[in-house]
């Protein structure tokens, strides 16, 4: 690319990121030669639409006439609380090389001018190895964790393979001999971690490029983890449609609209490559404005703003859009080969053996069902009024917004711990699966959650993030939701969500968890107001 100045070529890099670290290293090198930057993901779930952002910015790499290597992080992928089994990893990073190659084919891109590389290929090396004990002697426990927290798996109890991770990421940049590390900004922390300890090993700092996170469909970010966050590269078309039929996009919200993110970060920067101009679709009848064609985000932005545009056409048009985009990748895949290495990198799960009945007094439950989070339908909801029992000054009469006319009676005895005005017009969890039962003389529908301190002498109602709405999602990493279709109600007979509830915990930064799992939703974690331990209940 002699033809671009160092100023064009910094310009391409830097296009549609969201931040850059290292500017001016950036340009001192371009005005000298071309830059070298490696670009790394680890094989842990299958990969996601949120992948598009990298591969774009790889065009735009080459375009700038860098040298690419793309680090299959093999090893990472098993340190980072064994998201990816030992037995499994080769399986996986085999396929994440397919996948990646065959995305970057569909959008044009020459992979023939990028580096593979398998992190195990060097990771496993003595020489690697002693820089790696290196790194753990100038790396405190606080600083590891401080480092991962956006990307390594957060836990209450690390495992010490979690905390090595920043240091190997690091330690990568030197081994694979770049410039610059390219990554999403969740890695930010990660970033700042390499650009101080790599010069106390005697190494040279390097730069570092972010591109945003995608949102998810139902959270913060799309997550190869967390199945209904994301569409996979391989989904089926009507998967696809299932999935976006089913994400939030309330008429008129562009702030908390996973679906008008992926236009912006994902389908605009694809149709601009090459210099092309970009143009995004809606068809639709005459009788409801007719066929309109956005060449310019902004644009589309401010007429769903305006509400003239109707989230049921915005989810055909992107759901039209992604299966055009995957139709090439899942061409790619068709054939008995990597049908195979598919299944041997995600095997199929077994169905578990039938438990044999035994006989017993107790009432009958489904025991091919697991007992665990993904049967308790726990809300968002929305304390409309609540009032002193009649009969019980300890106890509240609550009248509880559960989502979609779902209004119902709940009674808790929280009368001695919270003041009745703290219990007015306010957002709560919400158990709303449990088997209506009278207490106190009241029928009660639905079970409050709150934490209490060690001595339940400070009890605390569980408090979601502002902006949310009544019957909005909370979510555990790597669990189903429960069927709000048609409800399971679990009979206290049955002892399934007090089973399930003894793995709740509050984390010491007020953190609702499910064993070591937030109580996640799409506005963010559940916290509580004071309380950095204790029980849920």
């Amino acid at each position: 690319m002699a033809s671009l100045t160092t100023a064009q070529k910094y310009d391409i890099i830097s296009r549609n990121l969201q931040e850059v670290l290292g500017k001016e290293q950036i340009e001192t090198i371009l005005a000298e030669r071309d830059l070298n930057i490696y670009w790394g993901t680890a094989p842990t779930g299958k990969p996601h639409l949120g992948y598009f952002v990298p591969m774009t910015k790889i065009a735009d790499f080459l375009e700038a006439g860098c040298h690419i290597t793309v680090l299959i992080a093999d090893i990472h992928a098993f340190l980072d609380n064994m998201k990816a089994p030992m037995e499994l990893v080769g399986k996986r990073a085999e396929y994440y090389t397919q996948l990646i190659k065959a995305t970057l084919t569909a959008i044009g891109v020459p992979i023939d001018k990028l580096k593979f590389v398998l992190g195990s290929s060097y990771q496993l090396t003595a020489e690697y190895s002693l820089a790696n004990m290196k790194i753990c002697s100038k790396t405190t426990e606080h600083d590891a964790k401080k480092a991962g927290a956006e990307v390594v798996k957060q836990v209450e109890h690390p495992l010490l393979s979690g905390l090595m991770y920043p240091g190997m990421q690091a330690l990568d940049e030197e081994f694979l001999g770049v410039d610059a590390q390219f990554g999403g900004v969740d890695q930010r922390k990660i970033f700042v971690f390499a650009e101080k300890l790599l010069p106390m090993l005697g190494y040279k700092k390097r730069s570092h490029l972010m591109n945003p996170m995608v949102p998810g469909l139902a959270g913060p970010k799309m997550s190869a983890s967390v199945a209904d966050s994301k569409i996979d590269l391989l989904e089926a078309p009507e998967d696809v449609k299932r999935k976006l039929s089913k994400a939030f996009c309330e008429e008129g919200n562009i702030t908390e609209n996973g679906i008008l993110a992926f236009v912006r970060t994902v389908l605009f920067p694809l149709r601009s490559m090459n210099g092309k101009s970009p143009s995004f679709s809606i068809l639709r009848p005459e009788k409801f404005g007719g066929d309109v064609i956005y060449t310019v985000y902004e644009d589309l932005e401010k007429d769903f703003a305006d509400k003239k545009i109707h989230p049921g056409d915005l989810k055909k048009a992107v759901t039209d859009a992604i299966n055009e985009l995957l139709e090439p990748i899942r061409k790619w895949f068709d054939n008995d080969e990597l049908r195979q290495l598919t299944e041997e990198a995600y095997p199929t799960p077994k169905p578990e053996p039938k438990a044999k009945p035994v006989k017993s007094n107790k009432p009958a439950t489904d025991a091919s069902l697991p007992t665990d989070i993904s049967r308790v339908d726990i809300r968002v909801a929305r304390i409309v009024e609540a009032k002193v029992h009649d009969g019980n000054p300890n106890s509240y009469v609550s009248t509880v917004d559960c989502g979609n006319g779902d209004v119902r009676t709940v009674v808790s005895g929280l009368a001695k711990y919270i003041p009745l005005e703290e219990m007015q017009n306010r957002l709560v969890c919400a158990v709303c699966n449990l088997k209506p039962g009278k207490f106190q003389g009241v029928l009660s529908s639905a079970m409050l959650l709150a934490g209490s301190s060690a001595d339940d002498s400070v009890v605390e109602l569980l408090l979601p993030p502002a902006g949310l709405e009544a019957g909005d999602l909370i979510e555990f990493e790597g669990y189903g939701q429960a069927d709000r279709s048609s409800p399971e109600k679990l009979n206290p007979k049955h002892l399934i969500f007090e089973k399930v509830s003894e793995d709740f915990k509050i984390s010491p930064d007020g953190l609702a968890l499910y064993k070591d799992l937030k109580f996640n939703t799409k506005a963010g974690p559940v916290t509580l107001k004071s309380l950095k331990e204790g029980r849920i209940r």
